[in-house]
């Protein structure tokens, strides 16, 4: 018997209501994938790559604008000339070989702890939106509140591993403390794992002070829980603020995202082929540092991928050259048998319209099938960035789940009773009502809750919504349904403590630029 069912017969009404009120958002496990990945380049053509990339570190150079990092570099062996560093090929694949190649990543609630790297790969919802569409699909700019929003809709999300940090930007909060408040908000709402600001490197060092009270000083020695991202200026610069921020998490082994920042052809040259050349030269620079800074630390191969409109100059999305980057640079990262980060559901439209779910599908596609690991800006993406969206979000984390699944690959754990099936139905039958399709129909086949398959009349007498409706009603449904993971007592009130006494030593308007 339905144990549910049966207790709702006991119960009554208000039993029925409990349980149709209880959330059921189990979280996905780390997607393992089951299928082969699209890899475009021939082995002479990964070495072409490699070795050109190795003639740019060598001949061209990166520049460090940072003291620090070029004292480390001098010390390191390298050839430093001003702020220019010139990187040998064999002190670079020397460090790179050191870079742990699978991460376990460990979250407030143990059982949604997950691995990445190898066959395992994570989605992490979209950062850094300064305006979003809410749930009357206006654009406004957002609050903190409304950044709370968004990490509950992520807890609720079975196929997001992560909360990542300010999915939206809270302009109620004085920026030189956002960092504090966006930290706390990804530690209240949600037990998943989560992002690390890197604004600045003290910016960095509070966040991780933060995780070392959540999770314990030693804890952290031995255990990555939380990521920080390091964009690049492309071409060939790593600058004060993110290198400083770098050496706040690898000095606390803590895992960073080495991301040179793509604007195919206007950042990289005009070509594909070259522009990834130039892309993993400033990947490996970075990825070096971080063992310069402290050898054996977790780091992952990171990257923004856009092209350039030639007639507006603002990046596109879901175009076909950053596809074939993407399968590029999964097959250099696996040749470096490092773990690697990509951007996914990306858009460009202006609203939740056919162009952002064309967009976002022609990447996800491609981002599936390169065997990325961390799967960043996977919910709410859209207007190149500039607003995350409410009903996007909860219909990327779907078509996640729709992701997961496919790349889960074939289930062939029942193919004899399956085809036993066949033997019982036979010529002119059909299987709805067999025992084997009662028994496996929901795991047999995706059943999406917010994509419209129903008769064009019952969509009409149900009121002729659109995807948007339905998800904005849908995004309403689960925050009434939203149940907060208690944080402990103790730490919940020692995490505001640091919060309120940092907010009193942090000016207003805080230099970011400050060695560290």
């Amino acid at each position: 018997m339905n144990v549910q069912a049966s207790a709702a017969r006991r119960g009554g009404r208000e039993a029925r209501r409990t349980i149709r009120t209880t959330p059921k958002f189990e979280m996905r496990p780390a997607l393992h994938r089951g299928l082969p990945v699209v890899e475009p380049m021939d082995a002479e053509q990964v070495e072409r790559i490699h070795e050109a990339s190795l003639a740019i570190l060598e001949d061209v150079g990166v520049v460090f604008r940072d003291p620090i990092a070029l004292e480390d570099w001098k010390r390191a062996g390298a050839d430093v000339r001003g702020e220019r560093v010139y990187l040998d090929r064999d002190l670079v694949m020397d460090l790179i070989r050191t870079i742990p190649p699978t991460i376990t990543y460990f979250a407030r609630d143990p059982s949604k702890s997950v691995e990445l790297g190898g066959q395992k790969s994570i989605f992490v919802p979209m950062t850094g939106a300064p305006y979003m569409r809410d749930l009357d699909d206006v654009r406004r700019g957002p609050t903190l509140a409304d950044l709370g929003t968004f990490h509950k809709l992520a807890q609720m999300s079975p196929a997001l591993h992560s909360s990542a940090h300010h999915i939206v930007e809270p302009m109620d909060v004085v920026v030189s403390h956002r960092h504090l408040h966006i930290t706390y908000s990804s530690m209240k709402h949600s037990d998943k794992i989560f992002m690390g600001m890197t604004t600045s490197p003290k910016n960095a060092e509070d966040v991780l002070d933060m995780c070392e009270i959540l999770f314990g000083q030693e804890f952290l020695e031995t255990h990555a829980v939380t990521t920080g991202n390091c964009n690049g200026n492309s071409p060939l610069v790593w600058d004060q603020v993110m290198l400083g921020a770098m050496r706040a998490f690898c000095r606390r082994n803590q895992p960073v995202l080495c991301s040179p920042f793509v604007l195919g052809g206007a950042n990289t040259p005009a070509s594909t082929a070259a522009a990834v050349a130039q892309l993993n030269a400033e990947a490996l620079s970075a990825l070096a540092y971080t063992q310069v800074i402290r050898r054996g630390c977790p780091a992952i191969y990171g990257h923004y991928l856009s092209t350039v409109s030639m007639q507006s100059g603002a990046p596109m999305a879901g175009t076909p050259e950053i596809s074939l980057m993407n399968f590029m640079i999964g097959q250099m990262a696996r040749r470096y048998n490092v773990p690697w980060r990509t951007s996914n559901l990306l858009g460009g439209a202006k609203v939740f319209d056919a162009q952002a779910g064309y967009e976002s599908a022609m990447t996800m596609m491609a981002v599936l099938m390169s065997g990325a690991h961390y799967i960043w800006h996977s919910a709410g993406w859209n207007e190149a960035g500039m607003h995350c969206s409410i009903a996007k979000f909860v219909v990327d984390a779907e078509v996640c789940d729709m992701g997961y699944r496919m790349t889960q690959g074939i289930q062939w754990d029942d193919f004899d009773e399956a085809l036993a099936a066949v033997r019982d139905v036979g010529p002119g039958g059909h299987y709805l009502g067999h025992p084997h399709t009662q028994a496996n129909f929901e795991r047999a086949f995706f059943i999406p809750h917010l994509f419209d398959n129903a008769s064009i009349e019952q969509w009409a007498a149900a009121g002729s919504k659109d995807i948007k409706q339905r998800a904005l009603e849908y995004a309403r449904s689960l925050l009434v349904d939203y149940q907060e993971p208690k944080l402990d007592e103790a730490k919940d009130e020692e995490l505001r403590a640091y919060i309120e006494r940092r907010s009193r030593e942090i000016p207003a308007v805080e230099a970011l630029n400050e060695d560290y």
